[in-house]
């Protein structure tokens, strides 16, 4: 059998685990709220008493954008704050621009 070879090139991968991880509407908001607060992190308590959705809900869609690498957590027992990971905001931000613009 023949080895397949990847087409994709690593920004294509990225682009997608991007669009995956934004693609429900309460991961928009997630992100939509914490861009709001870009300079400060919220504690995902702030996050539950926007939305309404369960706390574990809540969690399993921050776990996703925290995967993507579009929000980080910093954990102060009991409470976990999260940001937007400006470094990799920034990257998505400007591959979705290079992308659009084709």
């Amino acid at each position: 059998m023949s080895e397949k070879t990847t087409i994709y090139t690593e920004e294509q991968k990225q682009l997608a685990r991007y669009a995956k991880a934004m693609a429900h509407p309460v991961r928009m908001f997630i992100l939509d709220f914490l861009a709001d607060n870009i300079d400060k992190c919220c504690y995902s308590g702030d996050m539950a008493e926007e939305l309404p959705i369960a706390r574990s809900t809540l969690s399993e869609h921050l776990k996703e954008l925290k995967k993507a690498g579009l929000i980080q957590g910093e954990i102060n027992p009991p409470y976990i704050k999260y940001c937007i990971n400006k470094e990799n905001w920034e990257k998505a931000r400007e591959q979705f621009t290079r992308f659009f613009q084709k």
